[in-house]
């Protein structure tokens, strides 16, 4: 089976003939191999600096050196929070023709052997601490009004997806975070007002356009586990050992009903013993391998720090337990 494939396989519950892996994002391109895939010249206003043909060049270059890295790691989905052109985290939510003209040159460089994954999300997350006390307010004294934020954020959400889709995104990555290790900012009832049902119609109507959908959240999702698989997303992404959820338990509550994403973990990548490092990937392997329906990958991302020693780790398990 090709990576992409095997992903799909994975998505739809099937068994393939190896286990798929990715990442959300790859921060540590230079430790491994040499190479900057987050280059600021490109990752920010400063693009517009160069000419529309010294764009082209750098963004060929990035997309030659981001499908070579890729294929090195032999990723199934290649992440896409790419940020091109972007200043802000709200910026991410654009799609400008930059970013259009960086998939188009990934996809012709991964001849469809890969999918691309791109942030889908437009769901209301944990606030900042200054916004906290806010968010509460506005949940007790003018919910309709948060409604209809909601409403526009998924709108918002839907439409964008669409061009992502017509652009050559296949995986739309939904990034907001819901959850600290304690449990859900919003108790499972709020939850299930002000964002469940949002969360729901754009992960149906990206998967009607053709999208597979992951909904990534760390922290302790145990509270409303229930409601983000009643959303029905493809898959579930981070199962977060750092908030004490156990992949074994996820899988044997939920693995038939969603692609589990999961968990090594990340704390233990940066601070843990080697035998720490390789008995977590080893544990993620062997709970959320069998009967297929699973994609390895960290709990997190593999942070910038984090030593590639540890990473490399991960890989060699995955390599040595990966076949079905």
């Amino acid at each position: 089976m090709t990576p992409r494939e095997r992903a799909i396989a994975a998505l739809t519950l099937k068994t393939p003939d190896k286990v798929p892996t990715f990442e959300l994002e790859f921060q540590i391109s230079n430790e491994m191999f040499g190479i900057d895939i987050y280059p600021a010249e490109l990752y920010s206003k400063k693009i517009y600096n160069f000419s529309p043909a010294e764009r082209e060049k750098k963004l060929t270059k990035l997309a030659e050196d981001m499908v070579y890295v890729y294929d090195q790691l032999d990723y199934s989905i290649i992440p896409g929070l790419f940020g091109i052109g972007c200043e802000s985290w709200a910026d991410v939510n654009k799609i400008n023709p930059e970013l259009r003209f960086l998939l188009k040159k990934i996809n012709e460089l991964t001849k469809g052997q890969r999918m691309i994954g791109y942030h889908a999300d437009g769901t209301f997350s944990i606030p900042d601490g200054n916004d906290m006390y806010a968010f509460a307010y506005r949940m007790a004294d003018d919910p309709e009004g948060l409604h209809e934020e909601a409403r526009r954020w998924m709108e918002e959400a839907i439409e964008r997806n669409k061009v992502l889709v017509d652009a050559g995104v296949e995986v739309g990555l939904l990034c907001s975070d819901y959850c600290y290790n304690s449990g859900p900012f919003l108790s499972p009832a709020q939850f299930s007002e002000f964002i469940q049902p949002y969360l729901a119609q754009i992960i149906a109507a990206g998967k009607k356009e053709g999208m597979y959908m992951i909904k990534h959240t760390d922290g302790d999702i145990m509270p409303i586990l229930d409601q983000l698989v009643e959303c029905e997303p493809h898959g579930l992404h981070s199962i977060d050992p750092m908030a004490g959820v156990d992949i074994k338990l996820v899988k044997e509550l939920v693995g038939h009903r969603v692609c589990l994403c999961g968990n090594v973990h990340c704390a233990a990548m940066q601070t843990g013993t080697d035998e720490e490092v390789i008995a977590s990937a080893e544990y993620c392997m062997t709970h959320g391998k069998p009967g297929g329906g699973y994609i390895f990958c960290t709990s997190n991302v593999p942070f910038r720090g984090m030593p590639a020693k540890r990473y490399e780790m991960v890989l060699d398990v995955w390599r040595r337990m990966r076949d079905y």
